[in-house]
């Protein structure tokens, strides 16, 4: 194979398989979810965290809740069919508002990274998320924001 040939077919080949990742990747992205605030509880469907695919264990790890309302958004993690934990998105160490990763949140100031618990991984931020009670009800999550 002539190297010009060979150099082509290799930079097509990297293109297309950095594009088949990010349309994978874009299929169980982050979810962001204009949730409703009733008193001091925000109202997350259950079915926010279903991915449009029916199949067993085929749901989003998390998702973003937001609300006009709120200074911050609130990211739910899904741990299991019946706990959940959310977690406001703020750095605790300049109040930065954080970015969700798979299973942590990270901060694009300074790079403080926390777990879907809340607690810090990495510094300079020292203390831990602010968390909220998550119930259950009905079909909706109930996050007693108060």
């Amino acid at each position: 194979m002539e190297r010009k040939k060979f150099i082509k077919t290799c930079s097509f080949s990297c293109l297309g398989l950095m594009g088949a990742s990010f349309f994978l990747e874009g299929c169980s992205g982050p979810k962001y979810l204009n949730a409703e605030l009733e008193d001091d509880f925000l109202l997350v469907p259950l079915s926010a965290f279903e991915l449009e695919k029916k199949e067993e264990n085929n749901f989003r790890k998390y998702i973003v809740a937001y609300n006009n309302r709120l200074k911050f958004p609130v990211s739910i993690f899904r741990l299991s069919d019946t706990e959940y934990r959310a977690l406001l998105m703020r750095c605790t160490h300049k109040g930065t508002e954080l970015q969700v990763f798979g299973d942590r949140l990270q901060c694009p100031a300074h790079g403080s990274e926390f777990t879907q618990n809340g607690e810090v991984q990495n510094g300079p931020a020292e203390t831990p998320l602010q968390t909220f009670p998550v119930h259950i009800e009905g079909m909706k999550l109930k996050i007693d924001m108060g």
